[in-house]
This record gives structure tokens, C-alpha cells and sequence, in this order.
């Protein structure tokens, strides 16, 4: 039997041009029923196997390329070996709090951009992403 949050990520997936199919739902279901979270697409795929589902980790890493594509989450590269998903697609910066390999959200009001160049002509500027790495002292 279908659930209120089965039929909310059914409607979120169709919404973004994607068919809800069994491994997407359960996968949207751990990313979007809930706060706004970043997860990474090994996090991901531990908890979706701790929740009783069987999805490879490629798919997971592919679930998560195609919700990107559909506007549902932003991709956040921390470095070469690292990549963070987040479900908060507003432009807002983050956190790295670099030994625990976490980020946080930094409150919009308190990052301040100045002195951008002029983006090449036939181009714009979509958004900006700051990370400040943070190490305890």
C-alpha cells in the first residue's frame, strides 16, 4: 500500500520529468523527507541498504547525477576525491569542517561577494559557491 510520503516523492519525481520508479522513490524518500541534508552517494547507499532496499552504489551515484539534472539537488565538490550532494538548491554557501568530512550550511546574510569580474559576453554569472574550510584550532 501506498503512503502519504510515497505519493509526495511520486508527485516530486514527476514534477522534475522523472518516472518514480522503486529505486528512485526509495532514494528520494532518504534524501527529501526530511530537513535539507549533504550526503555523499556512499552515505547514501548505506543507509538506503540499511533501510532493506537493494541498490547498487552505481546506481546510486546515477539516481543522484539525474537529480541533479532535474533541479532537485546542487553537487558540491570538496576536492578531487570527494563529492557532496545537497538538497538545498537555493544558492547558499558552506562549512567544511574537514576532519569529520561534514558540511553545514552558512546563513545566507552572513557571506558577502564584492569585486566579481564581468563574466565573458553571451554568459552570466548562475551562482557562486563558497566553502570555508574550518579545523579545530
Amino acid at each position: 500500500m501506498r503512503t502519504e510520503a510515497d505519493r509526495y516523492i511520486e508527485k516530486i519525481l514527476r514534477q522534475a520529468g522523472l518516472r518514480p520508479t522503486r529505486q528512485r522513490v526509495a532514494l528520494a524518500q532518504l534524501l527529501f523527507c526530511g530537513q535539507d541534508r549533504h550526503v555523499t552517494a556512499e552515505l547514501l547507499h548505506d543507509e538506503v541498504e540499511k533501510a532493506g532496499e537493494q541498490v547498487s552504489l552505481a546506481t546510486v551515484y546515477n539516481t543522484l547525477h539525474q537529480f541533479k539534472r532535474a533541479g532537485l539537488l546542487r553537487e558540491l565538490a570538496i576536492d578531487s576525491t570527494k563529492t557532496y550532494f545537497d538538497t538545498n538548491t537555493s544558492n547558499h554557501n558552506h562549512y567544511f569542517l574537514e576532519p569529520e568530512g561534514v558540511l553545514v550550511d552558512i546563513p545566507s546574510h552572513s557571506i558577502r561577494v564584492d569585486g566579481l569580474p564581468e563574466p565573458p559576453e553571451g554568459t552570466k554569472i548562475s551562482h557562486i559557491d563558497v566553502i570555508v574550510r574550518l579545523v579545530k584550532e
